[in-house]
């Protein structure tokens, strides 16, 4: 049975161009069936211009309505019931998608896909996870958005979700857990990362404790567990910092013809080093802890990105992640207090 996924198609600063090219790419390169969610004449019209009219993985759902990226998540909700977001959450609900993938307002994606699919058994908080490349590998990173003010239990539920993902789809054989905070000590952070640092370490996990910010990308730990406001604070951080490295390389490179010189000796490593930190690659973010695969991709991504997110959401499915949490926040019922 092929994997179904729903894309909105009128999410993103660049939609629906840039998701109708990304599925008809992913469409070429493997078997899934995509559903692409929006304004049926405009999709259409992309649909033809991208030539992709001829796939029979594609098909278009209509939605009447979009949600633009500065609406109130939840005013949005209410208002546009027939939104691309809205409809493709109904189609996971409904069976007849397997997961969905927008590029459209996070905060709409997050609140719709928590009403409309639901929450996994045990979870009350879904997460958004980011993975990053470290220095000797692959970390997930949660929560990055979702969850600015959360509970020490939602923090120990971010870390179950996160190992599971890390083992089952990065291939880590036993996932070192910490929870970000301003020293390794145990007695270091705030009242709610000790009390979820507390339960962890009676969890059967591999909790190595506390972490710091150093630790994000020097592959001491596999999971990094935080409340999303510092999430999302940080990560938007060193993307910028990302980005300004980046301009900054270019205008050293050009700056003398020595320097362009040493450029095409070395373009195969430079371009390398940019695949391995480019969002592009990733594809976009997880949202664990609803019912479904959802990924939530950066607004201003690009066909390549839309491609790796229905990779991403195919490989959530595929390894059956949502029943490995299932499983273990059912055996974790008497720690979490659920």
């Amino acid at each position: 049975m092929p994997v179904v996924i729903a894309l909105d198609a009128m999410g993103g600063d660049l939609a629906p161009r840039v998701v109708v090219e990304g599925a008809v790419a992913a469409a070429r390169e493997w078997k899934h069936r995509l559903l692409l969610v929006g304004r049926h004449d405009d999709v259409a019209r992309e649909l033809t211009q991208v030539g992709g009219t001829g796939s029979d993985r594609i098909s278009i759902v209509d939605a009447a309505d979009v949600i633009a990226m500065h609406e109130p998540p939840v005013l949005a909700l209410r208002q546009k019931k027939h939104s691309s977001i809205r409809v493709a959450c109904h189609l996971v609900r409904e069976g007849e998608a397997h997961g969905m993938i927008s590029a459209g307002n996070t905060g709409a994606v997050m609140v719709t896909a928590k009403v409309v699919m639901g929450t996994l058994l045990g979870i009350e908080r879904p997460a958004v996870m980011a993975v990053l490349p470290n220095l000797k590998g692959r970390s997930v990173w949660l929560d990055v958005g979702a969850n600015v003010q959360p509970r020490a239990e939602h923090l120990v539920q971010f870390a179950i979700m996160g190992e599971i993902y890390s083992r089952e789809i990065l291939g880590v054989a036993n996932p070192r857990v910490g929870i970000l905070s301003v020293g390794e000590e145990d007695s270091k952070g705030n009242s709610i990362t000790k009390e979820a640092l507390a339960m962890l370490r009676g969890s059967a996990m591999n909790v190595i404790g506390n972490v710091e910010g150093r630790d994000i990308f020097n592959g001491n730990a596999d999971v990094i567990v935080s409340d999303g406001f510092t999430g999302n604070v940080s990560l938007k951080a060193i993307e910028s910092v990302a980005e300004m490295l980046a301009v900054m390389l270019r205008q050293e490179i050009s700056s003398s013809i020595p320097s362009r010189l040493g450029y095409l000796l070395s373009r195969g490593a430079f371009q390398r080093f940019r695949k391995r930190i480019d969002y592009a690659e990733y594809g976009g973010m997880p949202l664990l802890g609803v019912k479904g695969s959802a990924i939530i991709c950066h607004g201003r991504s690009s066909a390549k990105a839309i491609k790796n997110a229905v990779r991403a959401a195919a490989e959530m499915i595929e390894s059956r992640v949502n029943d490995r949490i299932q499983d273990v926040m059912s055996a974790q019922r008497s720690l979490l207090a659920v």
